[in-house]
């Protein structure tokens, strides 16, 4: 119950975000969409409430030592779970709250923080929607009226064969920022902590509802935002107000903007080294709703953000700690040695010049050209042996071209070979030879074979012993939990005069006598003990002198129980494995001893393990009605 608790307690725990873990970025956005200190507070409260739960498990682990029923640990069991349930409930308001936020975190866009970002902020209904549909494959919601888009959007665009994020943000007005809601916060977040380029959308025709001061002065309001990034003016819906068209004032602004924007995002210093020259830069122009401009909007936000992070790099130690690391070695002159100087064959020299002439060259002829002219592929074999480089070109038609030392090794072919390969072929006759009177002789000192009765009695010590062998292996198999086959059932096993015949045979005696008598003692031993009984008590009312030892063993009362117990078959079996009479009795005594203790504990036997439940579950569950009291 306690493992099962914790393990979804901490799967719950493991599956929310931390909040110090994450990137900044997701860290104030948890904190403006759920509230940082509410999110902790949850999450603790349920880390506590695993803490709990488990100190309950152990205590009542602890406690179900002490049990000394099986009904008394199911109420243990059910206490527990009870404690448990409690914990949980208090717990309700907390995992709802998680619930939500969970739901609402599985809607949000996935931003990756590292990856190259343009972002587009500005007045509300400026066209940052139409932007981003108009340059990603993202399906923002477009309406004509403002906050629109009251959540981050991402879309997706290719620019240089490279992959880019383009976050569209909901629109902020020019107030303070704590009078700022979540929807504007919301943008405030991502210009905080993402590196991106950023295109600060303005609607010179004013058809946003907002003059070209008020974004102006928003423009200025959020400048700390765009420090060291770049940043661009985009001027919008310019197919209804043209920037040649706006007043001098507006013009003259929507120029100082665009420079402000250049010295942001260039940083302080180039800014300073700046002040006092002319500015060239121009805020960029596009209409969302024609698409003129949006393309070279998207490509100049895309090139200035490459330029500043290739600028980041070279910034940063770690080109500067490469560079002083490589090395480019440079070959020099020995002192005495002949100047060599770049040679270029005759034959390439020509080409070349010819080449660069414009006259035509010739070509090397190939293989293709050979295969070609014979009449293509299949009908042209090529010939490898025209490119050998031998000592004497007669060499490359010969049957077997091994070179070995640059000689052809079939000049040297021993003509003795013959001679040896027969001489090879007489040591091998002359070993076999040899081999075989070797195993002549072997076959001569081996012993005489067996006479008939020696190969009998050999096949019988065999036969038994892959029989002890077989039943081994059969004991081990089982480990000794196989059933016993009862002695009657066993023909291999039985206690009959014929096996005890053959068995006795087997070692050379004679059982003809041994089994008269077996067969004589089965037939009369219950009679002759009965009858001996009868003599002795017909002798006793006689006046007879009678052995009285022997007369009061056989009528005790042990004796007339035994009698009654046992069978006359049994008692008359040679003995059933006792010398007498008197050695049964005190076998039986022995066992009824040593059955002694298992009778006070009320069982049947060594191997018996019965417990009895003495609250049978029928007659103690359930809810009793009134006058129902009685249970038996």
């Amino acid at each position: 119950m306690g493992t099962l608790w914790r393990d979804r307690l901490t799967t719950i725990l493991d599956d929310f975000p931390k909040v110090d873990d994450v990137h900044p970025f997701y860290g104030d956005l948890l904190n403006v969409l759920y509230d940082r200190d509410h999110y902790k507070l949850a999450l603790g409260q349920l880390a506590t409430a695993r803490t709990l739960i488990d100190r309950v498990a152990s205590d009542y682990v602890r406690l179900l030592k002490y049990g000394d029923s099986l009904y008394r640990c199911k109420e243990l069991k059910r206490a527990a779970l009870g404690r448990a349930c409690t914990i949980m409930k208090r717990q309700s308001a907390s995992l709802a709250y998680l619930e939500q936020v969970r739901q609402h975190m599985a809607r949000l866009p996935s931003i990756d923080p590292g990856a190259r970002t343009i972002i587009v902020c500005g007045y509300p209904n400026v066209g940052k929607s139409s932007f981003v549909n108009s340059v990603s494959r993202a399906d923002v919601d477009v309406q004509p009226y403002a906050f629109t888009t009251k959540s981050l959007f991402v879309g997706h665009t290719d620019h240089r064969y490279l992959r880019w994020q383009v976050i569209d943000t909901p629109g902020i007005l020019d107030r303070p920022l704590d009078a700022r809601n979540t929807i504007e916060m919301q943008a405030v977040t991502a210009l905080a902590h993402l590196r991106a380029a950023v295109l600060f959308v303005i609607d010179a025709s004013g058809g946003c509802g907002y003059t070209l001061e008020q974004q102006a002065a928003l423009f200025h309001s959020v400048k700390p935002l765009f420090a060291g990034k770049p940043l661009l003016i985009v001027c919008n819906k310019t197919d209804v107000a043209p920037l040649e068209s706006l007043p001098a004032e507006d013009q003259a602004l929507l120029q100082a903007l665009a420079e402000e924007a250049d010295r942001v995002s260039a940083g302080p210093a180039a800014a300073a080294d700046a002040v006092g020259r002319a500015s060239t830069v121009a805020p960029l122009q596009m209409s969302t709703l024609t698409d003129a401009g949006v393309a070279a909007v998207k490509a100049a936000a895309c090139d200035a953000l490459l330029a500043a992070r290739v600028e980041a790099k070279l910034a940063g130690g770690r080109v500067a700690g490469a560079a002083a690391r490589l090395h480019v070695a440079t070959p020099k002159a020995r002192a005495g040695t002949a100047p060599r100087p770049a040679h270029i064959p005759a034959s390439v020299a020509a080409a070349r010049a010819a080449e660069a002439a414009g006259a035509p060259c010739a070509k090397r002829r190939t293989e293709r050209d050979a295969q070609e002219e014979a009449g293509g592929a299949g009908a042209y074999s090529a010939d490898l042996t025209k490119t050998y480089r031998l000592a004497d070109p007669a060499w490359a038609r010969d049957v077997v071209p091994e070179i070995w030392d640059g000689k052809n090794v079939a000049d040297f072919v021993d003509p003795d070979v013959e001679a040896r390969l027969e001489a090879l072929e007489a040591e091998e006759d002359a070993a076999v030879a040899a081999f075989e009177r070797e195993q002549a002789a072997h076959a001569a000192a081996l012993p005489p074979p067996l006479t008939p009765t020696e190969a009998a009695d050999l096949a019988e010590i065999r036969s038994r012993r892959k029989a002890r062998i077989a039943e081994h292996r059969r004991e081990k198999a089982v480990g000794g939990n196989a059933p016993r086959t009862p002695r009657t059932a066993d023909a291999a096993r039985g206690r009959t005069t014929a096996a005890m015949a053959a068995s006795l045979a087997r070692t050379g005696l004679d059982a003809t006598a041994a089994v008269d008598r077996a067969r004589s003692a089965s037939r009369t031993g219950r009679k002759r003990v009965r009858s001996l009984s009868v003599a002795k008590a017909k002798a006793a009312a006689d006046g007879m002198e009678v052995d009285a030892a022997p007369a009061k063993r056989l009528h005790s009362t042990k004796a007339r129980s035994l009698s009654r117990g046992r069978s006359a078959s049994v008692a008359g079996r040679a003995g059933g494995g006792l010398r007498d009479a008197a050695q049964a009795n005190k076998a039986t005594r022995t066992a009824d001893r040593a059955q002694r203790k298992n009778s006070k504990m009320a069982r049947k036997g060594e191997g018996d393990r019965h417990i009895p439940d003495m609250k049978p579950k029928h007659l103690f569950s359930g809810k009793r009605g009134n006058g129902k009291t009685d249970w038996r």
